[in-house]
């Protein structure tokens, strides 16, 4: 008999529980600067050995008006905002060309934290590409010429005969970066730092950028 997902037992997800068992977070406790927090709780992720410490999770409105949402690497955070590299031609890019605002979510779990960021999105200048694409791998490089990123294929192995086809094209020179490839810059107009906290009563701090538009202010939020 088959099983249907109606008929199967939700007592496992239902009955996880897991205490927080933290020493919070408290106003007095954060930087001034939100990417200043960001930095330290990054860096506490490292030190605690989170895995991929530096993904996190891109939200964006597809072209009918529906939530997406999957996982990227940032590999820029400094006072412009977070920087991340894709396919300029892939689902992603096309919904933030057209809609050029999106969301971040990064979780540290073992750390029981999370940061959730939203703002607005520019593509970073060329320059700013090149340098980056030029310290990839070259596998890395030889699949970004490959791929026609969100495009449906016939299979597996077509992919592959392609890479081993740009492979042969360049041989050993160097790849440069194609023009349907480069950076996003995620510039935040909000910051919420998330700690978990015992009995469900986690801290929520919020930053966002203070009247007349020097510095910014922060909020606690209820649980």
């Amino acid at each position: 008999m088959t099983e249907h997902a109606a008929d199967r037992p939700l007592h496992d997800l239902a009955s996880i529980r897991k205490e927080y068992e933290t020493a919070g977070l408290d106003v007095t406790d954060l930087a001034d600067d939100p990417f200043d927090q960001w930095h330290r709780w990054y860096g506490d992720a490292v030190e605690a050995q989170c895995v991929e410490p530096n993904a996190f999770v891109l939200g964006t409105i597809d072209l009918e008006g529906w939530p997406q949402s999957r996982y990227v690497l940032v590999r820029g955070a400094d006072e412009r905002g977070f920087t991340f590299f894709t396919n300029y031609e892939s689902a992603k890019s096309h919904q933030l060309s057209a809609e050029p605002r999106a969301s971040m979510l990064f979780s540290w779990l073992q750390l029981h934290r999370q940061v959730r960021v939203v703002g607005e999105i520019e593509r970073v200048p060329d320059a700013e590409s090149d340098d980056y694409f030029a310290s990839r791998p070259r596998a890395s490089q030889i699949g970004a010429w490959s791929s026609p990123q969100s495009q449906p294929m016939p299979d597996r192995q077509w992919l592959e005969q392609r890479v081993q086809q740009m492979g042969a094209t360049f041989g050993d020179a160097p790849v440069p970066r194609p023009v349907f490839w480069g950076g996003w810059l995620v510039k935040p107009t909000r910051f919420e730092f998330w700690q978990g906290r015992p009995s469900r009563l986690h801290d929520r701090l919020v930053y966002t950028p203070a009247d007349g538009g020097t510095g910014w202010q922060v909020t606690r939020l209820a649980p």
